[in-house]
């Protein structure tokens, strides 16, 4: 992919390599779905029933909008409409903007935003969690 016209200078995917579409039960979305490492072209390879996004950090833009789009985008490009859960690891601001602004397109897609009250004590720490059943 060229950065503009007139620019030497490209940037091409890495998170995938060239090949067909590959299926998997689980994905953890990469380095806290960092839109450097995953794009578009990730969701339209790696198709998964469920997907890990992690990361909290809004200063480093983590769970990037982007990623999240991206995934709107490459499910899209899918030859079928499998149901696909997405499972935050964090009630960030950015994934719950996300979820309202393109709920419609989530239906739409057969993707489900899990949201889990459920909590893990252990010793002096506690955490959010989930359980999938594959």
């Amino acid at each position: 992919i060229s950065k503009g016209p007139g620019n030497s200078k490209s940037e091409k995917s890495t998170a995938v390599p060239p090949g067909p579409p590959m299926y998997l039960d689980l994905v953890y979305i990469p380095n806290h779905s960092n839109r450097k490492n995953v794009d578009v072209e990730f969701f339209k390879r790696v198709r998964s029933f469920y997907y890990v996004v992690s990361g909290n950090d809004s200063a480093s833009e983590e769970p990037s909008r982007a990623v999240l789009d991206s995934l709107l985008e490459g499910k899209a490009q899918w030859d079928s409409n499998m149901k696909v859960t997405l499972i935050p690891t964090h009630d960030s601001e950015v994934m719950r903007e996300w979820y309202q602004e393109t709920h419609g397109k989530q239906q739409d897609l057969n993707i489900m935003v899990l949201a889990s009250s459920s909590t893990v004590v252990m010793q002096d720490e506690s955490f959010p969690a989930c359980k999938i059943e594959l």
